[in-house]
């Protein structure tokens, strides 16, 4: 069992830059593969951001590439989101995610969820 819980969340204006972080309890921690989603009002929850449980591999949402980088920690069992260039657009609950199998891209993947953090981005 793995719990996840997002922090870093908040306003910010346009062209800004945050910093997401979500700790996860749990022993296995460095075994799981780890993904960023984020769900805005009125749509599906979706892709953002991806890493491999080694670190060696990231892949991104084409939306967000360039602009946005994942990290994780193993040693703090924590997944890092550096969000940076924020756009209007990029206004969302974000949810970090664990997979035992090494996650993807499609959220049915992942068996684990977090709560979920506001990020709210302004002109």
């Amino acid at each position: 069992q793995v719990q996840l819980v997002e922090s870093g969340g908040g306003l910010v204006q346009a062209g800004g830059s945050l910093r997401l972080s979500c700790a996860a309890s749990g022993r296995s921690f460095s075994t799981y593969g780890m993904g960023w989603f984020r769900q805005a009002p009125g749509k599906e929850r979706e892709f953002v951001a991806g890493i491999s449980w080694s670190t060696s591999y990231t892949y991104y949402a084409d939306s967000v590439k360039g602009r946005f980088t994942i990290s994780r920690d193993n040693g703090k069992n924590t997944m890092y989101l550096q969000m940076n260039s924020l756009k209007l657009e990029d206004t969302a609950v974000y949810y970090c995610a664990a997979d035992v199998a090494g996650g993807g891209q499609s959220r049915g993947k992942y068996d684990y969820w977090g709560q979920g953090t506001q990020v709210t981005v302004s002109s």
